[in-house]
């Protein structure tokens, strides 16, 4: 026995043994103390709630909802909301980071004082008093009787009305995938090596897969229109309220600023390290072979710096869907508002928060398996530092 305690992989192995021993007996005890504190205060415990009708509406959410609905459909609701949210509010917040960090790196010295301007304030306010703000802001807009139209979009206290396609919910979702992909074809097509043709003389098939990608919305929502209805339906003012096209609820639409806002300060930085990140020296080079500033930035300086500001950029997304459970400040019902009302109304506090922990677990593992995945495949090969 001496003799084996002297090795030392014997004693590493002991050692991580009795480590994992350790935490899995204070799982096991926090387990049985806490089913103990559940029986004595009459509260079983289980996932058999999850099957048992809510009793209560939610204000928000992209599939059909009753009170006679179980949790787990709520539950689910919850995901989406928070999914279509995070989505929204990434999008917003790349295309202000982008431009706020490029007129950081611009010449013009106007642009990069604006630029630095905006990220010292956005970025050193916390994200919750943001909300606060733009939720003041939007709810103290004029009533639906004095609302400001401008193109058939109505703009309210109540929320942003804008007009609507009269088509069913599957025609709809079918002509937003055809859409999706009028973008992301292009750029496939513009990348992938199974096309004979070379990169830079694939325009032409590009634009015609965009032209497709479009023309099939198009009939899609022709063909989904509701019957004896317009093919847009407009909103209008009936009675004290407005009636008719999309409505973007206060809640959400304050959410979708504030994390725009706020998360576009932190990538503007990202995008303004990741363009200084380039040897000028490549630059160079480019002009060097006659080609124009543009071509300079779209071949040299933009996928040089995207390769540089993937790993940081996909932890700031990571945060910011993190950032989506701000919705409860404002009472919008996304995963996190879900979870805290089935506490409150069933009790299944363990149950509520192991479901939220592993939802969340599971959205920013995907997220960043994703982007470590693109990070891998537009990394420089052999020129990477190996340990």
């Amino acid at each position: 026995m001496v003799s084996l305690l002297r090795n030392q992989k014997v004693r590493n192995a002991l050692l991580q043994v009795l480590y994992v021993g350790s935490i899995a007996a204070m799982v096991l005890a926090g387990i049985v103390i806490a089913r103990r504190n559940l029986a004595d205060q009459g509260i079983t415990s289980g996932f058999d709630f999850l099957f048992k009708s809510t009793g209560w509406d939610v204000n928000f959410s992209l599939l059909p909802a009753t009170a006679n609905d179980p949790y787990w459909w709520y539950f689910l609701i919850g995901i989406i909301n928070t999914l279509f949210l995070g989505s929204v509010g990434l999008i917003l917040a790349t295309i202000v980071g982008t431009i706020v960090g490029l007129a950081r790196t611009s010449s013009n010295d106007l642009a990069r004082l604006l630029g630095r301007t905006y990220v010292d304030i956005f970025r050193n306010i916390p994200l919750i008093l943001q909300v606060f703000f733009w939720y003041a802001i939007i709810t103290h807009l004029p009533t639906p009787r004095s609302a400001h139209e401008a193109w058939g979009f109505l703009l309210t206290s109540r929320g942003l009305y804008i007009p609507f396609p009269n088509v069913g919910s599957a025609a709809f979702a079918a002509a937003t995938v055809a859409v999706i992909a009028a973008i992301v074809l292009p750029a496939w097509l513009g990348r992938t090596s199974l096309l004979a043709q070379p990169i830079g003389q694939r325009r032409t098939i590009q634009f015609a897969a965009a032209a497709a990608a479009l023309a099939c919305a198009t009939i899609i929502l022709a063909l989904g229109r509701l019957p004896d209805t317009p093919l847009l339906d407009f909103p209008a003012l009936q009675g004290l309220n407005l009636r008719g096209g999309l409505r973007i609820p206060p809640e959400f639409a304050t959410l979708a600023i504030a994390i725009a806002i706020y998360g576009g300060s932190y990538i503007a930085e990202i995008v303004r390290g990741g363009f200084k990140s380039v040897g000028t020296g490549q630059v160079e080079a480019a002009l060097s072979l006659g080609l124009s500033p543009w071509r300079v930035f779209t071949l040299v300086r933009l996928p040089l710096a995207l390769r540089a500001m993937l790993p940081i950029l996909a932890n700031q997304y990571v945060w910011l869907m993190k950032a989506t459970t701000m919705g409860i400040a404002v009472g919008f019902t996304d995963f996190f508002m879900i979870v805290a009302l089935t506490i409150n109304h069933s009790g299944q506090t363990l149950e509520a928060i192991g479901i939220l922990m592993a939802g969340f677990l599971a959205i920013n593992l995907s997220l960043a398996a994703v982007f470590n995945r693109i990070n891998k495949a537009i990394a420089l090969k052999g020129n990477q530092l190996r340990g």
